[in-house]
């Protein structure tokens, strides 16, 4: 029979604090979080101190309820995964803190997981038949980056975004269009009733790489608005919200195709914050079929930030005795496959 690996993750690099327990790296007996996204909608985006604040009040209760949902003592878990990058360092050393204390405590194994890797490790309970290798795109606030995976514990960057992030793009028209935070599930929504092909916004793409760069196409936009409202016509808002998701969802697509014919990889998964946005799910599983391939994402819950995806990747990082020191600090400029 096989051996029972439990493992609590720990996620504290935003404004969620969150906690799992995750058994042998596919059965998820706890998913807890506690969203800030009331507290910083008044102030348009996140506040890093009042992010800290809130995450030291938070982090044992949520621990505490992790373990209880998953109906397991502290003893019975055998290591601790905790996200230690990239994100707002304020709010990494709170779950990291928490989660270093638990270690020296218990005797448990730290496990130091990156963000970003985290995400990409979702996949593997969207598709239990999921292995490496496969290409993964990461799109959220902070990052836009399309890599390889090529086994568990090897990432290869193809590109990067040179400036905005495809998240950050969203939430900045989002504030700039008056709409509230998170800016990027607005501008789903609004788009919805928009025509994606009313205005021809830039599609940036930057030869003879997989780099991306948006900071163009939200001056296009805002320049656009800016004109229109000069010249007294009326603005169709949803008109703008759809046009611009649009031309985003075409330089990622675009992007993905080229990297899956250029590596022959049959399976592209999609992770990140802005994964949970329909549109790009739905255009991404086309664009790949298009190219021979099929695209993995997580379910809904497990888009934004949580703890299972740390626990997930806590697990494989645990079977490979990828174990951290109790010296681990936070990295808020972690990259990917980076320790």
């Amino acid at each position: 029979m096989e051996k029972e690996i439990n493992i609590l993750g720990i996620e504290s690099s935003c404004d969620e604090t969150a906690a799992s327990v995750v058994r042998n790296g596919t059965e998820v007996l706890s998913n807890v979080v506690s969203t800030q996204i009331a507290i910083h909608r008044k102030f348009g985006g996140v506040v890093p101190e009042i992010a800290s604040r809130k995450h030291i009040a938070h982090i044992m209760p949520v621990i505490d309820k992790a373990l209880q949902d998953a109906g397991l003592p502290l003893e019975q878990i055998d290591a601790i995964a905790v996200t230690y990058g990239p994100g707002l360092v304020g709010a990494l050393l709170v779950g990291l803190s928490a989660a270093k204390g638990l270690a020296f405590g218990t005797g448990k194994p730290l496990i130091g997981v990156n963000h970003l890797e985290g995400h990409v490790f979702a996949n593997f309970l969207a598709d239990r038949e999921l292995k490496p290798p496969f290409l993964a795109l990461v799109v959220s606030g902070g990052h836009t980056s399309l890599l390889v995976v090529e086994d568990y514990r090897t990432f290869r960057l193809l590109g990067q975004t040179r400036d905005d992030a495809a998240g950050e793009a969203f939430d900045k028209i989002a504030r700039f269009m008056g709409l509230p935070y998170p800016g990027g599930p607005e501008i789903e929504k609004l788009a919805l009733s928009g025509n994606p092909s009313a205005i021809d916004f830039p599609r940036p793409l930057l030869p003879d790489c997989y780099d991306f760069s948006f900071s163009g196409l939200k001056s296009a936009v805002i320049n656009y608005v800016h004109t229109e409202e000069q010249r007294g016509t009326e603005l169709n808002r949803a008109d703008v919200a759809a046009s611009f998701q649009q031309a985003i969802v075409d330089v990622l697509v675009k992007r993905c195709q080229e990297a899956l014919k250029a590596t022959g990889l049959s399976r592209i998964v999609l992770a990140g914050g802005v994964s949970a946005n329909r549109h790009l799910q739905e255009a991404l599983a086309g664009g790949a079929r298009a190219v021979g391939a099929e695209l993995v994402h997580p379910t809904p819950i497990l888009c934004t930030d949580n703890a299972v995806m740390v626990a997930v990747r806590g697990y494989y990082q645990y079977l490979d005795h990828d174990f951290a020191g109790l010296w681990l600090n936070a990295d808020p400029n972690l990259k990917l496959g980076e320790k």
